[in-house]
């Protein structure tokens, strides 16, 4: 469905939008607006006066009035707000501040008031204008003919920035970051040059790589799963990572890796069954042209980017991966501790090869789970979880924050789940919401589980909470659906194996009811956290 946009601007930038239905307010005018709108973006640019004083009352009276725009845009439909940058100035007075401070002040306000507005998200305007040369943001001919302030020839730059914008607030990311070793991660071959005749750290270009493994560590503290597949042998590795004083990315860095002479494709594919998560959710970044093609004729799924011709080149080409696969609005919990979890998911994997009764597995492992209403701090994480899980996942509905504080607000419950084992927390890994559709009727909207917790029957006792907690509120009857898409195949028959029955089937998706009578008894696998 095309989404409506409604942009208030205090200038022209028709041209600077063009996915969707898009309408604009007058100038500075804030008077009416399309109550209909899913998003709405707040686009004010610095005023062009040659006046200090006066531009800086102005930016002040723009504050004023996002503030009261703020209040009557409902709290479930998001709003974006870009920063302010000058685009034009003259400054004879290079010591006068009273322009600087005032767009500072401003941009500063627009961060403030996230804790008070829920669905404000502020973007950085600046960051866009960076990638061009000044005198490129700003054409007086244009400005002076029809009031654009910004170079119209940015446009289309600019629309497929914002569309990366939108997508971090959104949560579409990708998950994994899959590396290559001998030059990519080092210049030279470890097998051939040994140890301390690879290029890592010290001069040029020795330090370009270590600068590469930097950022890339850092995406990995910010939930980004690192992965290594490179053809070496293993304990020539262990042995780099144990002893290299400028080496960055270890063992410990890696959810997994596949170091081996493998065809590579076959590796990946190993690693996608290890993290459990898709292939197209991977991306793979590898020097040898030959390899790339592999990997893109093989697994045409996997990302695959160009790898930069020169070492010097190796941090701008970090920053285009980051910003481009792996931009998110903001963080959770689970995502800074996602490669720990992906850890003792393995761990858990092995385990299970010791028991032949899963019964005895599951209470082996001790698992606690939690199940509560949702909470402010906590749905984000929903939001993200709806973005991003597509295995169990019974509708695969995408929903953002804000979409689900409308829910909130028309009376659905929104649970999540918990997972605790006596290898790690695994954080909010589930989620369902129930919207009420008449008395005594509630309809499962979405019952998704992260992937990192399946097989281990969680999800069974996840949808029996659910039931126990609506029964006990005067519910009788839930009705459910299942939609098929081309992940989640895996829980086409999930309602039928927990007592719903199917009342009818059209194109693939399966309408279900439940009755619900007396509250279900839970397994004594588990231990229940209230």
């Amino acid at each position: 469905m095309m989404t409506k946009f409604f942009v208030f601007r205090n200038m022209t930038v028709e041209r600077f939008f063009s996915d969707g239905e898009v309408s604009f307010s007058g100038y500075e005018d804030i008077s009416t607006f399309d109550t209909s709108a899913d998003l709405y973006v707040w686009f004010y640019l610095a005023p062009l006066k040659a006046n200090h004083h006066a531009a800086a009352a102005e930016i002040s009276n723009y504050l004023a009035a996002l503030n009261l725009v703020l209040s009557k845009i409902p709290s479930d439909k998001t709003f974006v707000a870009l920063t302010m940058a000058t685009l034009f100035d003259i400054e004879t007075v290079t010591s006068s501040i009273t322009l600087r401070n005032a767009i500072e002040e401003y941009n500063h306000a627009l961060f403030s008031m996230t804790e008070t507005f829920s669905n404000l998200k502020v973007v950085d305007f600046q960051s866009f204008l960076n990638l061009y040369p000044k005198q490129e943001w700003f054409d007086w001919k244009y400005y002076l003919i029809s009031q654009m302030a910004i170079n119209p020839r940015l446009a289309v730059p600019f629309q497929n920035w914002f569309k990366q914008q939108m997508k971090a607030i959104n949560l579409k990311r990708k998950k994994c970051l899959v590396l290559d070793m001998d030059n990519t991660l080092w210049g030279g071959i470890l097998g051939e040059d040994g140890i301390s005749g690879i290029a890592l750290g010290g001069n040029y270009p020795g330090n370009a790589f270590q600068i590469f493994q930097s950022y890339i560590a850092e995406l990995g503290k910010q939930g980004v799963i690192l992965a290594a597949c490179s053809k070496n042998n293993l304990t020539d590795i262990e042995l780099l990572w144990q002893s290299h004083p400028d080496n960055i990315l270890t063992g410990d860095n890696f959810a997994a890796y596949r170091i081996n002479w493998t065809d590579k494709a076959t590796n990946i594919r190993q690693i996608s069954d290890e993290l459990n998560i898709g292939l197209d959710s991977m991306v793979f970044i590898d020097d040898n042209p030959s390899e790339r093609e592999l990997i893109r004729e093989n697994l045409p799924e996997v990302t695959v980017p160009e790898f930069p011709l020169q070492p010097y080149m190796l941090p701008d080409f970090i920053k285009k991966i980051a910003e481009e696969y792996f931009s998110v609005y903001s963080l959770t919990k689970e995502d800074l501790a996602k490669t720990e979890q992906y850890k003792a998911n393995a761990k858990r994997n092995n385990l299970k090869t010791r028991f032949v009764n899963m019964d005895d597995y599951i209470r082996n492992l001790q698992i606690e789970l939690r199940i509560e209403p949702v909470a402010d701090i906590s749905l984000p994480r929903v939001a993200q979880m709806t973005q991003k899980t597509n295995q169990f996942n019974l509708t695969t509905h995408r929903y953002t924050d804000s979409e689900l504080r409308a829910f909130l607000n028309e009376g659905a419950q929104i649970y999540t789940l918990s997972v605790k084992d006596k290898f790690g927390d695994s954080g909010i890994t589930g989620a369902c919401i129930v919207r009420m559709k008449y008395h005594a009727g509630a309809e499962i909207d979405t019952f998704l589980l992260s992937c990192r917790i399946l097989g281990k029957k969680i999800e069974n006792e996840f949808l029996k909470i659910i039931l126990n907690k609506l029964n006990s509120e005067g519910i009788s009857i839930v009705s459910s659906k299942y939609i098929p898409s081309k992940k989640n195949m895996q829980t086409a028959d999930f309602y039928e194996n927990n007592g719903f029955k199917c009342i009818k089937s059209e194109n693939g998706t399966k309408y279900y009811q439940f009755e619900l009578k007396n509250p279900i008894d839970l397994s004594d696998n588990y231990i229940f956290i209230k």
